[in-house]
């Protein structure tokens, strides 16, 4: 069905179900889950769950990115702003400025099983077998990618000049394939472990040297979290990410595609006659330093791919709560949440539900997303910076719709002075505490302890610093364009721990995750009344937020001269 057809459908939804929400929007007296705030704002437990209601309906199919279910529910979204009195901010058409940010979208996976062949130095090739030695790459820039090179091992990949680390000391890549381990060593902190353990990173200090692909294996460790058989069941799943002025697929450091994954029988076979037995690179890799040395491989590769690609279409909803100060509205905090989830179930049962309604993951984050904009809306003081409202596509394809606002922005981009990202809140119990991730890298910080304050609720540690969220969200694809940002999670305290482990082990990315879930609504209302507190902060206080020196993200992605970079 056309893009055109899917807008008309969704136009015809929203005459049924816009009006009805905007008359749950006045609030209710304050309640228990707003008393101790002092807050010029009370958030509407009513109008959270009208929001929420309609986007995990069964009508939106799942809400998946370049969808007819996701283009009604932008569709909403834009109407929502539209009744609020919110300044479309998206893209610039014939008749003005539209609330749509047009996100132009490839779909690809591979086609087939590929081939790779390799050659030891006794001049015998031996072919690998697709599903037991690799599993191939799909490749968003060509339907046919054929490589044949030299192989050199790099270890993790890891150049980080701030810990005097440079896995490509002494090695020449240029003209070959780079063999790399996943993940980083585990004495790295955990939040830029993940930055380092991430494959576009490996990727592009890869090509910044010259390699012409990337071959990646896994630790022993990695094999035990992440059985390498896992992947085998993925390879039908389409990977997306959007398209570039080329009309080609945006992927970073193009000139060292991602060839295959390995399992650690492949990796043997590629370790033939090396000087160092992949045994003991491997006993290495599981040491805190991880101080795995690189040399070149005797064996070369000859890798043939065959990739299926296909144009998709979304969009990104963008609104401006255009601030009052003639100096400092220059400068705008983004509200960011992702409005898309994953779709229909495919493998289900005959009677089973098939729909990913997504009601936590992320009804309430754009639930939350609208009531902030009610507030900034309905109280007397605007705020000084304007507030970007920003419904985002595709982040269950990999944070696509933010990292395509992030290069692309309809703002813009060196007025960017924060991002509040809302994510998949656990609204499940009334929760006590949040966490903040990212908070302690910035002037954020002040500005989040403050709220908090303000609202009565505790701010705790990372429960999870194993997991790496900081870098999971969509806020990180601002981040990497140096932006000060901050993830909020509902907290562990009150039975926050049972409530968000249950939820990941029985409903996440699952039909389950519905509004028959025992939602706390007036829960929903208090992270509202946060979120709020925090933005409005952002935008009122006369300084710029800016990152902390010597943090690890500010100095990778805000150097000196960045609007942003630390004081």
């Amino acid at each position: 069905m056309s893009f055109t057809r899917r807008a008309a459908l969704a136009s015809a939804a929203l005459l049924m179900v816009a009006q009805p929400v905007l008359a749950a929007a006045p609030a209710k007296p304050a309640t228990a889950a707003t008393k101790k705030a002092v807050s010029d704002f009370t958030p509407s437990p009513e109008a959270i769950k009208a929001h929420m209601t309609f986007l995990a309906d069964d009508a939106m199919e799942g809400r998946e990115a370049g969808t007819r279910g996701y283009d009604i529910a932008a569709n909403y979204v834009a109407a929502q702003y539209a009744l609020l009195g919110v300044k479309p901010a998206g893209d610039k058409t014939a008749t003005g400025v539209s609330y749509q940010q047009h996100v132009p979208l490839i779909a690809f996976r591979p086609a087939g099983e590929g081939s790779v062949a390799i050659t030891g130095a006794d001049g015998q090739t031996t072919a690998l077998k697709y599903g037991e030695d690799y599993l191939p790459g799909a490749q968003a820039q060509a339907a046919d990618v054929a490589v044949n090179a030299p192989l050199v091992f790099a270890g993790f990949g890891v150049v980080d000049p701030s810990r005097g680390r440079d896995d490509y000391a002494g090695l020449d890549v240029k003209g070959k394939i780079v063999v790399l381990l996943t993940g980083a060593p585990i004495a790295i902190q955990t939040e830029e472990r993940a930055h380092f353990s991430n494959p576009n990173v490996k990727r592009a200090e890869a090509a910044k040297r010259g390699a012409v692909g990337v071959m990646i294996m896994p630790t022993t460790g990695g094999e035990k979290r992440r059985p390498f058989a896992r992947g085998l069941a993925g390879m039908k799943e389409w990977r997306v990410i959007w398209r570039n002025a080329q009309d080609v697929g945006a992927i970073r450091a193009p000139g060292a595609p991602s060839l295959v994954t390995l399992s650690l029988a492949g990796a043997e076979k590629l370790f033939a006659g090396a000087p160092t037995p992949l045994a003991s690179v491997l006993a290495e890799a599981e040491t805190p330093a991880g101080a795995v040395k690189g040399f070149a491989l005797a064996t070369k590769a000859n890798v043939v791919l065959k990739t299926e690609i296909e144009k998709r279409e979304s969009s990104n909803v963008v609104g401006m709560i255009e601030g009052s100060d003639p100096t400092l509205k220059a400068q705008t905090v983004i509200l960011s949440a992702h409005l898309d989830h994953i779709g229909i179930k495919d493998n289900a049962k005959p009677g089973e539900d098939r729909i990913n309604n997504g009601a936590l993951d992320n009804a309430s984050g754009i639930a939350t997303l609208l009531e902030v904009a009610r507030g900034f809306k309905n109280t007397k003081a605007r705020p000084k910076r304007s507030i970007i409202l920003l419904a985002l596509t595709g982040e269950e394809k990999g944070l696509v719709g933010s990292d395509y606002f992030a290069n692309n922005p309809t703002v813009t981009k060196a007025d960017i002075a924060a991002d509040v990202n809302l994510d998949m809140p656990v609204l499940l119990y009334p929760f006590t505490d949040v966490i903040a991730f990212g908070a302690d890298r910035s002037t954020i910080g002040e500005a989040v302890k403050h709220a908090a304050g303000r609202v009565g609720v505790a701010l705790s540690g990372d429960p999870l610093p194993e997991e790496g969220l900081f870098t999971r969200s969509d806020h990180y694809r601002f981040v990497e364009q140096g932006v000060p940002a901050v993830f909020l999670m509902t907290g562990f305290q009150n039975g926050g721990e049972k409530a968000f482990t249950t939820f990941l082990k029985t409903n996440y990315h699952h039909p389950g995750d519905d509004l028959n879930q025992p939602i706390d609504y007036q829960a929903a209302a208090k992270f509202a009344l946060v979120n709020y507190e925090i933005a409005r902060e952002l935008a009122n206080t006369p300084a710029r937020p800016v990152w902390k020196k010597g943090d690890f993200f500010g100095g990778a992605f805000a150097p000196a001269g960045h609007p942003s970079a630390a004081k």
